[in-house]
This record gives structure tokens, C-alpha cells and sequence, in this order.
């Protein structure tokens, strides 16, 4: 193992004992053998009072660096999965994290900009607004008087998310070789991915086109609204942005005083994500609570566009088609999705497939649809795939954890929201619009211009075609007729060969009664 992991390893189990997790470290198989090493950690000297147990993680997250707090971030909005106190804890993470020195901003700022903070704005508050695992937001106004956000990057960031990333391969390496199931789950690729979304999120650049490109897709929308990106002065490591002014999606109190119509905002979070998915390919993939606004009565505000995904075409019909079998209870169409696409064996026998996931969703489809998680589904036809040799799929990872988050999302607003009555229609209309007549004649009319361009080499074409046949024809009779005459040579050799050896034998035979 890399020496620099090996110490990184040791610093997060120091770091868990330091915040009183040191129980977790000890009830793992790996130190049952030396559980009489609990006198090292320091709880056990300085006999301080253990805070909340939500409390303790948020602070081992927050310390162990920003591929944690990510994790803690991901979990917080999953309260249907977490205990309350927990939960409630980690949604600290989303924008409460500890910021770095102000002077260390400016400096960043600075280098960037190749300018002093007062020749590039005519304010700036040196006070950050917000703080999160990568980066630290400031408030500012430019010459021209607009209020903006400045987006630092974390001195150092990339160095600490090298660490932990190599960190992430050995375990997943370890995992491959003494865990069958890692192979299976593709541990390596799925770190692989991970890498690729935090080296994305590193490049405040492509994070600004991405917002570009969402900001288009959603310019006439009522449901969305993306900040303007103010390019002259985004660089690599700060992003300069529109000022927006709403409610935390998560300050559910506020919301109920200024009288948001938690209903509807519920639901256009899961038209907003569909959306995206199947008409933009395109979609926001980071959308926890410290990334999402409302303006009241009922419009989504979106900031932070560092991670986005994206689906192949064929991702796309294979998962809509999924989700309408699985809306529609077909549950043999879902296994044979599942064997079409690959991400099951093709030797895999349909009827016990769909049988294995029968058993697992029809109890959970008894319950009403507003009952009905999304997330629960997934791990349980995950534990079932694994009978059958399920390989994870690491591009669908990303839009898997999305749609947690807007259905965890959906249910702090709403919590008697229909994920499934609000998916339903969208995902007919969309197979209506892609794959209907009118489609394949819209699809035709779009490449007409492409097939009239080369109207004029048709007929050279097909004349080339046609000698080719003919010629390949020819081809064929001459070596049919070579072929044929070696089988007939091969058959008089073959005769010859057998009159030889019997005429060999009879004389052999002969000398031998003579003798």
C-alpha cells in the first residue's frame, strides 16, 4: 500500500477515536483480536461527556476532509434511511461547513483575476456567505453595479482529494480480492467515476458552462430558474455569478410562513429531474437542500452546477421503459430489460428473474403509492440482483444518487408526495414523442438536408453496388468452380491411393503364402 495512504488511513481512524467513534473502529472484524488498544484512544483518558452521536459524525465528516463531507451530504437528505437525530445533524454539511482564512480567499481571488479586489469589484465581503467541502461563496457588487457571488476554490483542495481518492482505489482493490461481490459491483470503475465528477467540480470553468447550458434549457421554464454566469471574471479556481435572493429549500419553517405551495414545489422537483434525464440529457446532479432555493409561491432557484450527469440514448430508453414496467407492475418486462441492456447475464433464465423480483416488489406495491420509496426499492432489488449476478452499472451511479436526493428532497416538502403518479405521465409522454410515428417522421424530416446532399452520388453509388455484387458473384462461380475441381482431383487422388494400397496388399499377401 502507498505510504501516504497507509498514514491517511491511520489519521481517519485517529480522527474517529478522537470524536468519540472509537466504538465503531473496535466492533469491526479487522480489531476484534486488539480491542484492548481502546485504552489509546482519548476518550478513555480524558473521560470528556460524548456529544449526540449525530453531533460526533457530522464533526469526524467535517474533519476527515471533502470527499466525506460529500458522503455526509448525500446521507442527509435521505431521512426515510437515517435515524432523525442523525439526519437532521448532517444537513449541517450542505453549507455549514468550516470556512477557510479570508486572506487565503483574497489571495486566490487575486491570482486568478490578475487585479486587486478593489480594481475588480466596488465591494466585496470579506465575510463568506457560505462554506462548503470544495469552495466558500462571497458577496460583492461590480463596477456596473450588479450584485454578484464569488466562488473560491479550498487552498490545497486537490492535493487533499488525491490522497483520498488513492485512499478509495486501495480499498476498493483490497475489496476485489478478498470480497467476490466487489468484482461483481465493479468497486474500481465506481471510484473511477467518482474520481471523474470531483476532478470536474475542481474546474470552476466547466462548472460555469454547465450552469450556461442549464440556464438555455430552462430559459422560459416557470419551475426553474438558473443564475446568469458573468464569464469576465470566471477562472479556473473562482467563478463569479448572478446574486439570487430566496428561501432554503430546507428552512421549512419559513416556507410555511411566507405560505409556499409545498404540494406543487414537490412535485415540479421530480418534473424538473425527469426533465433533464429524458428531454435535455442533461441534468443538475448535486441538487441536496444547500444547493436549492425557492421562490415563493412555487419556483426552484438552482446554484452549484459542479457535478452534472448525463445517458447514452440507449441509457435512457432502457431506463424509462424500466420505470414504466415497473409503474405498470410488468415485472417480466423488467427482467427482460434487464438481460437486453446487459446489466444481467444473458444465460439468465427470465422466469426466475421475474419471479425474484415479483417477490420483491408486489409487497411493497400493496402499500399505498404515496408510501412507497423509491430508495427502499432500489436496495431491495439490489440485494435480489445479487442471485443473479447483477454488474452495477458505474455511469448510472451518478443519476441513481440524484434521484434519491429529489425524492428525500420531495419528501421534506410534501411528505405524502406520489413520486410515481407525478413520474408516470411525463415518461409516457416522452416514449409518445420519441419513439411514435410522428417521431420516426420528424426524425426522417431532420435528416433529409443530410440524405439530399448526397442525391447527386446515388446513382454512382449504386452503380458501384451493383458492379461490386456482380463482381463478388463472379468471384464466387470461379472459386466454386476451383473448389469443385479440386474436389473432384482429390476424390481421383483419393481412389488411386486406395487401388495402390490394396494392390500393395494382395502382393505382400502373395510373397507371404509363397513363403
Amino acid at each position: 500500500m502507498n505510504p501516504k495512504v497507509l498514514i491517511r488511513l491511520i489519521h481517519i481512524n485517529w480522527v474517529m477515536m478522537y470524536h468519540g467513534l472509537d466504538e465503531i473502529i473496535l466492533k469491526t472484524h479487522l480489531f476484534r483480536p486488539i480491542r484492548f488498544i481502546a485504552f489509546l484512544s482519548p476518550n478513555f483518558w480524558l473521560k470528556k461527556p460524548k456529544k449526540p452521536r449525530g453531533v460526533r459524525i457530522r464533526k469526524t465528516l467535517e474533519d476527515l476532509g471533502p470527499i466525506f463531507i460529500k458522503f455526509g451530504q448525500a446521507l442527509s437528505t435521505r431521512k426515510d434511511i437515517l435515524p432523525d437525530d442523525i439526519a437532521d445533524e448532517l444537513v449541517k454539511l450542505q453549507d455549514k461547513v468550516p470556512p477557510f482564512p479570508n486572506d487565503q480567499a483574497i489571495q486566490v481571488i487575486e491570482e486568478q483575476l490578475g487585479k486587486t479586489i478593489a480594481d475588480a469589484f466596488a465591494e466585496f465581503d470579506h465575510n463568506p456567505l457560505a462554506s462548503a467541502s470544495v469552495a466558500q461563496v462571497h458577496t460583492a457588487t461590480l463596477h456596473s453595479g450588479n450584485q454578484v457571488i464569488v466562488k473560491v476554490l479550498r487552498p490545497n483542495i486537490e492535493k487533499k482529494i488525491h490522497t483520498d481518492v488513492g485512499l478509495l482505489y486501495e480499498l476498493a482493490r483490497l475489496a476485489e480480492n478478498f470480497w467476490d461481490d466487489a468484482k461483481r459491483l465493479r468497486a474500481l470503475e465506481v471510484v473511477a467515476e467518482f474520481e471523474k465528477t470531483l476532478q470536474d467540480e475542481l474546474d470552476l470553468v466547466k462548472e460555469a458552462a454547465n450552469a450556461t447550458k442549464i440556464r438555455d434549457n430552462f430559459k422560459s421554464s416557470d419551475s426553474l430558474y438558473i443564475p446568469k454566469i458573468h464569464w469576465d471574471f470566471t477562472r479556473r479556481k473562482i467563478l463569479v455569478m448572478e446574486r439570487i435572493h430566496g428561501v432554503p429549500v430546507g428552512d421549512i419553517d419559513q416556507l410555511k410562513r411566507e405560505g409556499a405551495n409545498f404540494k406543487l414545489l414537490a412535485e415540479r422537483g421530480v418534473e424538473i429531474f425527469f426533465t433533464q434525464v429524458f428531454r435535455d440529457n442533461f441534468f443538475h446532479a448535486d441538487m441536496h437542500p444547500g444547493n436549492i432555493f425557492v421562490d415563493l409561491p412555487d419556483k426552484y432557484i438552482a446554484v452549484d452546477f459542479g457535478i452534472v450527469g448525463s445517458l447514452s440514448l440507449s441509457d435512457q430508453r432502457y431506463l424509462a421503459e424500466n420505470f414504466l414496467a415497473f409503474f405498470n407492475r410488468d415485472y417480466r418486462r423488467v427482467a427482460e430489460m434487464h438481460i437486453e441492456s446487459g446489466w444481467v447475464p444473458s444465460n439468465t433464465r427470465v422466469e426466475d428473474f421475474e419471479s425474484a423480483i415479483r417477490s420483491v416488489c408486489e409487497p411493497i406495491f400493496d402499500k399505498p403509492l404515496k408510501d412507497i420509496s423509491f430508495g427502499l426499492l432500489l436496495m431491495r432489488l439490489f440485494q435480489t440482483a445479487r442471485r443473479f449476478n447483477m454488474v452495477v452499472q458505474p455511469q448510472l451511479v451518478l443519476l441513481q444518487k440524484t434521484l434519491l436526493n429529489i425524492e428525500g428532497l420531495g419528501r421534506q416538502l410534501y411528505p405524502n408526495l406520489d413520486l410515481w403518479q407525478t413520474a408516470k405521465p411525463f415518461l409516457e409522454d416522452w416514449f409518445h414523442q420519441r419513439l411514435g410515428p410522428k417521431a420516426k417522421i420528424k426524425q426522417l424530416v431532420k435528416q433529409f438536408p443530410q440524405i439530399a446532399e448526397h442525391f447527386p452520388e446515388m446513382p454512382m453509388l449504386l452503380f458501384q453496388a451493383l458492379d461490386s455484387a456482380t463482381h463478388t458473384k463472379l468471384q464466387l462461380e470461379t472459386q466454386n468452380q476451383e473448389i469443385s475441381h479440386l474436389r473432384q482431383q482429390i476424390e481421383k487422388d483419393h481412389k488411386k491411393t486406395i487401388w495402390t494400397i490394396l494392390a500393395s496388399s494382395i502382393v505382400i499377401a502373395t510373397a507371404i503364402l509363397m513363403q
